[in-house]
């Protein structure tokens, strides 16, 4: 027997399969895109520099997503708020070098947005996070989500002020996980999300939400001049690195006062010293200045291992020192005139 569908007053009635979903789905996908601009958007916020001397210029380059700015000494981005006492989160290439930073909340449903001076908790540039805080009542907090359930082809939704016009939404998809990115520090950002949500000059610092309005990342980075290629520090690194920021006003990392250069191993080096890696990080200067205790290298070694992991690249030296490194004896494995020998050094702080 076959079965009537209708899909509206006017619609001639169907017979047999299934009926045309596409009006049901795409209101769906509206309905769900309208409620998350609702939840989230009185979290985002309008960020304004003031009294930047000389702001970064990636130019075009893979690399953090410039803030629009109309003059050289000022600039805009955006951020959100993360607990009712006023703390916010954004991008540190938003914030670097600032004088003055004034936060613009949105308006309400009894009155205009307001206007707030911020102060500057701390910032990484390493992992491109910065943490202000104004000082107001009525504040709505934004949730963070765990990044590691994040998989791709999932909805993205990007709130944020492009080239100051605020309260701008995108959406999207979740296009890519496990992406890496190369801070203005010269370090890797790991576990970076990649999305086709249109991110443009002043959304960095804004937040990536879910379906729920629970946040997966903060956008950060764009690629000049493609289409829908746009990253964001996922959500565990970012909500941790706040933590720190606002605990310590700054994330420590172990140093070890060494210059280093990536280096080839040949086939015959890898086999004696049974070696995975083709390469290792040859120490090019070691820096004596007490605040690390390095005096066992010496130039020309050459690093494969810290602590018992393996080490085939100077990024992999700056993910290994971490916090926990500081001030403890750690194992690093050298080769030294192609033979394998274990030395040790102390880690000190990065200043």
């Amino acid at each position: 027997m076959d079965t009537l569908f209708v899909s509206s007053a006017d619609a001639a009635p169907q017979t047999g399969g299934a009926p045309d979903q596409d009006p049901i789905l795409l209101d769906a996908y509206s309905n769900t895109v309208v409620n998350v601009a609702r939840k989230v958007s009185p979290s985002v916020v309008q960020i304004k520099v003031s009294g930047r001397a000389n702001p970064s210029t990636p130019g075009g380059r893979p690399g953090p997503a410039r803030p629009d700015r109309g003059n050289n000494d000022g600039g805009t981005g955006s951020g959100f708020i993360i607990s009712t006492d006023g703390y916010i989160i954004t991008n540190n290439h938003v914030v670097a070098g600032a004088t003055k930073i004034d936060v613009a909340l949105p308006d309400r449903s009894d009155g205009p947005g307001r206007d707030f001076e911020a102060t500057l908790i701390g910032r990484d540039p390493a992992t491109d996070i910065a943490v202000i805080k104004i000082y107001a009542d009525g504040l709505k907090a934004i949730r963070f989500a765990d990044s590691k359930q994040v998989q791709v082809g999932q909805i993205a939704i990007a709130i944020g002020n492009p080239y100051g016009f605020q309260y701008s939404l995108t959406a999207g998809v979740v296009s890519a996980l496990g992406r890496t990115l190369r801070s203005e520090s010269g370090r890797l950002i790991d576990d970076v999300i990649q999305t086709d949500a249109a991110l443009n000059p002043g959304n960095s610092g804004g937040p990536l939400v879910n379906s729920n309005g629970d946040v997966i990342g903060v956008n950060t980075a764009v690629i000049l001049p493609a289409q829908g290629i746009c990253f964001a520090v996922s959500s565990n690194l970012a909500a941790l690195v706040a933590g720190k920021l606002i605990m310590h006003g700054r994330v420590r990392r172990g140093y070890l006062g060494i210059a280093g250069q990536l280096i080839n191993l040949t086939e015959r080096i890898k086999q004696y010293n049974q070696l995975t890696a083709k390469t290792g990080v040859m120490v090019a200067s070691v820096e004596a200045d007490g605040v690390a205790g390095n005096s066992e290298l010496l130039q020309g070694d050459i690093i494969v291992g810290f602590n018992g992991q393996p080490v085939a690249t100077v990024d992999d030296l700056h993910r290994l020192l971490t916090e926990d490194t500081i001030g403890r004896r750690i194992q690093l494995t050298v080769l030294r005139e192609n033979r394998q020998q274990g030395i040790m050094v102390t880690p000190g702080e990065m200043q």
